[in-house]
């Protein structure tokens, strides 16, 4: 599982909504990752994740997306559903959306954004196995793993 001991910080947040990924490998299920989201601190983030979770059209949410990108150790990302290798994707403001705050910090098993740089977000986002502590301030933390 992805889950282990994540710090009492992210832990302590409220957890607005839940977002459950149901994972594949080579055609055979392995899990389910539920992921709880924090919208009262990023809520605009937050939106923009619950929409393309909820979008089933293929090319237009994380529905048949995969991870394009798994450094074991480190973390998994995804949300490319247009391209598929982690040169996609798009928010559901635009092709790209501001960064809306870095108030939550990097540990263990929390949901980040992906972006190439400020003001860069869109649909990619990672899921952290180890302290990254150092992406704090570049990257919005949304979200933890709660179950997975």
């Amino acid at each position: 599982t992805l889950l282990g001991l994540a710090s009492a910080s992210l832990k302590n947040e409220v957890v607005t909504h839940k977002v459950t990924f149901s994972v594949e490998a080579d055609g055979v299920k392995v899990g389910d990752i539920v992921i709880g989201l924090f919208g009262e601190v990023v809520p605009k983030t937050v939106k923009n994740f619950v929409e393309l979770s909820k979008n089933t059209e293929k090319g237009n949410g994380y529905t048949h997306s995969i991870f394009h990108r798994v450094i074991p150790g480190f973390m998994l990302q995804g949300g490319d559903f247009t391209n598929m290798d982690g040169t996609g994707g798009r928010s559901i403001y635009g092709n790209k959306f501001e960064d809306e705050n870095f108030k939550l910090k990097h540990e263990p098993y929390c949901l980040s954004m992906a972006n190439a740089g400020p003001n860069t977000n869109g649909s990619q986002f990672f899921i952290t196995v180890a302290d990254t502590h150092w992406l704090d301030g570049r990257h919005i933390v949304f979200g933890r793993v709660i179950e997975g």
